[in-house]
């Protein structure tokens, strides 16, 4: 009997063994469900090993079935260790969650190639499609909000001014897929154009802390804002087809987004295409807060006549709705295992929408402004990239990326009473160049170099319309008609690794840019006819990094960076505010930023990480608005009224020092205590050689969250909050503007502090559908954050759902 049953056994193993076949399995996004290329999976026991391809496939041979120790693994990822079983049973499909608390995630920004985060000296935060998905932000700059690192000014609805380490506007980059959004007309004065940025195209958002101008040139003084897109994905057989729609509705604004995403790929070419509508509807503000903040009336032309109308509800914000249109249209090509060529068109268009605080300015106890509106913001981008992969004398991988953008915008005012509608259109051509390569020796040392080209022509003209008659003649433009703005540059950064624990990495970087502009003008008499700069730059970098066997992470970095004056700094011709005028400057230099860090991380376990970076920068030659002379006159005759002339100048000095704090506590297998803190403090030097607050250091503020993590269910608890700005601690600045404060014990403009309870939660229903909810700001605050002209929403509750096909 033994016999005949040991005859059976070995008969199945045999029937068995010649079932059994290879098996490809397949790693997947958890969150994005897109494939995974480079996952390591092994069997320690078998002594096996396999690496996904592009489409993150690995064929398991019949030597994998029935193994018990299977190890799934990629940098920035949960390890899995799982049976054959278990993968078999999953269709062998398997997904990876990013993980929590590894200091290996994946980051791009710092040197334009995927490294170990653990490699980088500088503080880099990174927000993933998983964090998107759950928070469900408007726009862009909603999304850089997440962060909890970055802090967010709005003028109007239609805006977003990110601060970063107490610099904003021109002194920070925005960056997408590689390529440099920052024109030559991106000005001192906070900026709106992150809002053209879909939030539903991003499969993942980084931002640099500090300078990186070695890596990005011009204007990277205070950080970088990385957005990648979504990449159409290739298969190795056949053709696949997927997408998605979505639709959201959030009751402050009355918002209404749909959105549709639609992908195919096959072995060698693949396609996306994005598209997303949104109406938002007037800003409603909370109940409990400032009275300083109430829209108690607006101005309305009424059978002709511009008449102050008394508002029915003070707590909407009349007017600042508007619509927007986004576009993505993504073409890839691989024709072999060693290049990759992707093609992209972006497109963002705006309806006219308010400027909403300048709406506020009031004069004789009536609106100054009868209407204040930006006209479209309209954004295209075409982008030709290609990557190469082999190895060479002079590399192993090469980037190449061509860009060719349009950028439009436009400011219409007209004064109350006024029958003259003033037009000012800018409109901006960009083209780059950027030759990206990577080298390799062995294991420990790492070259990346690259070349970059930069051309910006500005077109810029000025229309008054007689509203009563519809005429309209010339008028001057905003900046000089057909100024252009030129950068050329080399770059290199060394990185080596003498041992596990130790990296040194060192950056260089030699720029040179040109600027011209034509001051002839009919509408202006100046003493100066042209502007011509020419201006090099040299900036560097120094870093360390250090990890200990017990899960210490030291990092010290040092670098050097700068802003080369543009056209708006050069040559703007504009009311900055009432009683002043800023008037041309052709003889300005470049500002330098040089500034220091240090940072500390600690993993204890599986349970906690903390990390801690602490910086101080200095800023020389900076470019700031001064009291100057035109003519040899103080003071003009501007719009109507004696304005005192202002220019922009290399006539300060800035420091700016804080800390950033980050924790994560693993309360539970799913419960997750995370929180962020960011402090900073910047003064600038005055004429007179005292010192002044920084207008742009923004007050301590943070974000806790507590989140949930069921698998199809997660949940987030999560607080807001933000630090006062007392009247002596506003910039002189900021002090001329008390229409967006609210007013102390004494009457005088301060930012109070404020804070938000927020809930969301992500509801997976199915593979196919899904329902994003969430209340934010359940008490009901109002608060304005600082240096803001609207304020922020209150109760707000917001409902998306999702279908995947």
């Amino acid at each position: 009997m033994n016999r005949i049953i040991s005859i059976y056994l070995a008969l199945f193993a045999l029937f068995l063994g010649l079932g059994a076949q290879a098996q490809t399995l397949q790693v997947l996004d958890a969150d994005t469900r897109q494939p995974l290329e480079l996952a390591t999976i092994s069997s320690a026991g078998a002594q096996l090993q396999v690496v996904t391809d592009a489409q993150g496939r690995a064929e398991l041979g019949t030597a994998w079935a029935g193994l018990t120790d299977i190890s799934l693994r990629l940098l920035g990822y949960e390890e899995q260790i799982l049976t054959y079983t278990e993968l078999a049973k999953a269709n062998f499909v398997w997904a990876l969650r990013t993980s929590r608390f590894s200091l290996d995630q994946v980051v791009v920004s710092a040197s334009r190639w995927d490294e170990s985060k653990r490699l980088t000296p500088m503080r880099v935060a990174s927000i993933t499609s998983r964090e998107v998905q759950l928070q469900n932000p408007q726009t862009a700059a909603d999304l850089l909000g997440l962060s909890g690192e970055v802090f967010i000014q709005k003028s109007q609805l239609g805006g977003g001014s990110p601060m970063i380490r107490g610099f904003s506007t021109n002194r920070v980059l925005l960056v997408v897929d590689g390529v440099r959004m920052n024109t030559a007309i991106f000005r001192g004065g906070n900026l709106q154009n992150v809002i053209s940025i879909d939030p539903f195209a991003i499969s993942n958002t980084e931002v640099v802390f500090g300078p990186g101008s070695v890596i990005y040139g011009s204007d990277a003084i205070g950080g970088v804002m990385s957005f990648r897109s979504l990449n159409p994905q290739l298969v190795s057989d056949g053709f696949r087809l997927s997408g998605s729609a979505s639709a959201r509705y959030a009751t402050a604004n009355q918002e209404k987004t749909a959105h549709l995403h639609l992908e195919g790929g096959g072995r060698r070419w693949a396609f996306l295409t994005s598209l997303t509508v949104s109406d938002f509807g007037d800003l409603r503000m909370g109940s409990h807060g400032p009275d300083d903040y109430l829209r108690p009336e607006y101005v309305a032309r009424i059978n002709g006549i511009d008449s102050v109308v008394t508002n029915a509800d003070p707590q909407v914000q009349v007017p600042s709705g508007y619509r927007q249109y986004n576009a993505m249209q993504q073409i890839r090509f691989r024709p072999n295992a060693h290049w990759d060529f992707r093609y992209a068109f972006h497109f963002s268009t705006t309806t006219d929408y308010s400027r909403y605080d300048r709406l506020l300015l009031y004069r004789n106890g009536k609106p100054r402004s009868a209407q204040w509106y930006y006209g479209p913001q309209g954004w295209m981008m075409n982008h030709l990239s290609a990557h190469h992969t082999g190895s060479g004398p002079l590399f192993d991988e090469l980037s190449i990326n061509l860009a060719q953008q349009s950028f439009g915008e436009s400011r219409h005012d007209r004064n109350l009473g006024s029958s003259t509608l003033r037009h000012r259109t800018e409109g901006v051509q960009a083209l780059s160049a950027n030759l990206d390569l990577s080298k390799r020796w062995g294991s420990r040392q790492r070259l990346l170099y690259g070349f970059e080209a930069v051309y910006n022509q500005v077109s810029s003209a000025g229309e008054d319309e007689n509203i009563n008659t519809g005429l309209s003649v010339p008028a001057a433009g905003r900046y000089p008609d057909g100024a252009d703005w030129r950068s050329a540059a080399a770059y290199a950064t060394y990185l080596y690794q003498p041992s596990e624990r130790w990296t040194f990495q060192t950056g260089l970087r030699y720029n040179q840019v040109q600027l011209h502009a034509d001051f002839g003008t009919d509408f202006y008499t100046f003493p100066f006819s042209e502007a011509d700069i020419q201006a090099g730059a040299l900036t560097g970098s120094l870093g360390l990094v250090y990890r200990s066997a017990q899960n210490w992470q030291f990092s010290l970095n040092g670098a050097t960076g700068f802003r080369s004056p543009n056209v708006d700094d050069v040559g703007k011709v504009f009311d900055s505010v009432p009683g002043s005028v800023v008037v041309p400057n052709p003889s300005l230099n470049p500002e330098y930023i040089y500034s220091g860090e240090l940072g500390v991380a600690k993993l204890l376990g599986e349970s906690l990480k903390l990390d801690v970076s602490v910086y101080y920068s200095w800023l020389e030659q900076a470019l700031v608005r001064r009291p100057f002379q035109l003519g040899g006159q103080d003071s003009i005759l501007y719009d109507g009224e004696l304005s005192r002339v202002e220019a922009i100048q290399n006539a300060a000095q800035a420091t700016v020092y804080g800390v950033q704090v980050g924790l994560e506590l693993k309360l539970a297998k799913a419960w997750t205590l995370s929180s962020r803190f960011s402090y900073q403090q910047g003064e600038e030097e005055l004429d007179n050689g005292s010192v002044a607050p920084l207008r742009h250091a923004a007050p301590w503020f943070g974000a806790t969250h507590l989140l949930v993590d069921l698998g199809r269910v997660q949940l987030d608890a999560y607080a807001l909050y933000n630090g006062a700005v007392n009247n002596d601690q506003l910039a002189p600045e900021e002090q001329g503007k008390p229409y967006l404060y609210a007013q102390d014990e004494k009457g005088l403009p301060y930012s109070p502090a404020w804070y938000t309870a927020n809930l969301k939660a992500l509801l997976k229903l199915s593979d196919t559908f899904s329902l994003s909810l969430g209340l934010e700001n359940i008490t009901d605050q109002r608060s304005r954050p600082y240096s803001s002209g609207i304020t922020a929403p209150g109760r707000n509750f917001i409902a998306s759902a999702r279908a995947n096909f």
